[in-house]
């Protein structure tokens, strides 16, 4: 009954709250848009945000479509082997905040080849930490976009592949309605104001489910387990989804270091470094996003045992959205179509604030790093460089649209791994080496961003993600490709992190030591400094 009427839902109060919201933040960003004057405005915000600001913005930013509807379905389905994914995504602030945060923050101006082409030679390495960025971005945001359409197919009842074409194009139009007029700080805006929504809703389900219960979380497993039925016990052990064997056991292994070092790679999450004053800030700002995100991850676990012991396992997997419709499920259970109506803007709005973030990222990305540095050789107007990100964010936001038109449908999760596996292996090693390794050069950082980036891309093409994963219950392939019968896949993992990272910090070694390139421990020691102090860095007080 509940995937039922969630089908219908109440269409029109869940279109009218998720308009309230739009109509809000438009106002909000046309409101900070009068404020942006220069590239500073437009790519950092100004540097004016505080660091619990950001932190929040850090939050909204990171706080995906897959947090929030893909993890509380997974610990709904796969119990214990669901929550680890939450653990991931939150240990993984802590190499961030201990490796990269503060120092990124004193040493870049706007975006990582900021941080890189500090003391390696400019174009080469801008060029490839531009195609790395806008890999990652292109992944995350087809994740994103497809996700949009199957979050309509469930919310608004909209099942066809026109009426959800439809459906993403108006979140692509808004997205560039956002950083368009917006830039960085409007940005900023929506993502704050979308992390407040988001957690207090996941508070206040969470309040809901265990007062259900007695406020036990116990109760709340033990009914879980007894609506699961035979074999309900499983939810509470690990094991459900990762299995005892080898290979899948190896398989979680490498998802779990693609998680955790992927995070401090991300460079729409790097990029909000640069939208604070100091590097005091910039440590607040992940103190502050710790904060907000282990909170909500906490939420999670409550919200997926909750969707398993009152709406159920069977419920779940039957409703068009499949695992990722356990929260929007269990909000029509709770408080019915209002409620439902809430969390469903509240799913559109984290689609809506991590898409404009994504798209201002590569906007910098192109125009910063590859217009203006490459192509202009760093003889171009801050306005012009402003106006060619505009240009940029049209293109980005077409390109998601139709991307996402073909996405739609598909394995979501698998996108998302691929973004996370490609910043762990394409751009950790190389800030990493670039912060601290005084012989680093260019050599090495091409080896490793290239290397890291193409390695990871074929290993997934040929992965059972895209070909050859069969249930053998039902015989039904498992994959991108829905053909059983095509199976051209040879390597076992669905996530190459725990070869790809290796190999790229080996290539990075490689490459910087074949290379005749005579190194600059002089470079290294200014970078030093101003890594630690923040002394010579954009409007950076030393602290």
């Amino acid at each position: 009954m509940a995937a039922e009427a969630t089908n219908v839902g109440n269409i029109w109060i869940n279109i009218g709250i998720f308009g309230a919201f739009v109509l809000v933040t438009l106002v909000v960003v046309f409101r900070v848009s009068r404020q942006n004057k220069s590239a500073a405005d437009f790519y950092a915000g100004g540097r004016n945000f505080t660091g619990t600001q950001n932190g929040t913005a850090i939050a909204g930013d990171y706080l995906s479509a897959a947090s929030f509807l893909g993890i509380a379905g997974a610990i709904a389905i796969n119990g214990y082997d669901g929550f680890l994914y939450s653990i991931g995504f939150l240990v993984a602030w802590l190499v961030a905040l201990l490796l990269v945060a503060e120092l990124l923050r004193n040493t870049g101006k706007f975006t990582m080849a900021d941080v890189l082409s500090f003391r390696l030679k400019q174009r080469p390495i801008r060029l490839a930490a531009a195609i790395s960025t806008l890999a990652v971005v292109f992944f995350y945001l087809l994740a994103q976009m497809a996700g949009a359409g199957g979050l309509v197919a469930l919310l608004l009842g909209v099942t066809d592949p026109v009426g959800q074409g439809v459906v993403i194009a108006v979140v692509g139009a808004l997205m560039i309605l956002y950083v368009l007029v917006g830039g960085m700080k409007g940005t900023t805006w929506v993502q704050i104001i979308k992390a407040t929504l988001l957690i207090a809703g996941a508070a206040v389900m969470t309040v809901w489910v265990l007062a259900s219960f007695g406020f036990s979380i116990t109760a709340v497993m033990q009914e879980a387990v007894s609506v699961a039925g035979e074999g309900g016990e499983a939810l509470l052990e690990p094991g459900k989804k990762y299995g005892v064997s080898g290979i899948t056991q190896l398989d979680f292994l490498s998802l779990a270091l693609a998680l955790v070092l992927g995070t401090a790679g991300l460079p729409h999450v790097l990029m909000r470094f640069y939208t604070v004053p100091s590097a005091k800030e910039a440590r607040k700002s992940v103190v502050v996003a710790i904060w907000l995100i282990g909170i909500f991850y906490l939420f999670t676990l409550v919200l997926g045992y909750g969707a398993a012991a009152l709406v159920g396992p069977e419920a779940i997997l039957a409703a068009p959205g499949g695992a990722n419709s356990a929260a929007p499920l269990l909000a029509f259970e709770l408080g019915g179509e209002i409620l439902l109506g809430i969390i469903a803007a509240v799913a559109f709005a984290t689609i809506l604030a991590v898409v404009a973030g994504l798209t201002i990222t590569a906007a910098a990305s192109f125009s910063h790093d590859i217009y203006a540095s490459i192509i202009k050789k760093g003889q171009v107007a801050p306005d012009g460089e402003v106006k060619v990100a505009r240009w940029t964010v049209v293109v980005i936001g077409i390109v998601a649209i139709i991307g996402g038109i073909f996405a739609n449908g598909q394995n979501i999760a698998f996108l998302v791994a691929l973004a996370f596996c490609v910043a762990a292996s394409a751009n950790l090693p190389t800030i990493i080496y670039s912060l601290f390794w005084k012989r680093f050069n260019t050599s090495g950082a091409l080896w490793s961003i290239y290397g890291g980036l193409s390695s990871t891309i074929l290993l997934i093409i040929f992965s059972p993600v895209v070909s050859g994963k069969v249930d053998p219950a039902t015989g039904a392939s498992l994959s991108m490709i829905k053909d059983p019968s095509i199976d051209f896949h040879w390597f076992p993992l669905d996530n190459p992190g725990i070869v790809t990272i290796p190999l790229a910090f080996v290539l990075g070694i490689v490459g910087t030591y074949l290379s005749k390139e005579r190194s600059h421990p002089e470079k290294y020691a200014e970078m030093e400094v101003r890594s630690l102090t923040g002394a010579g860095a954009e409007k950076a007080t030393a602290h």
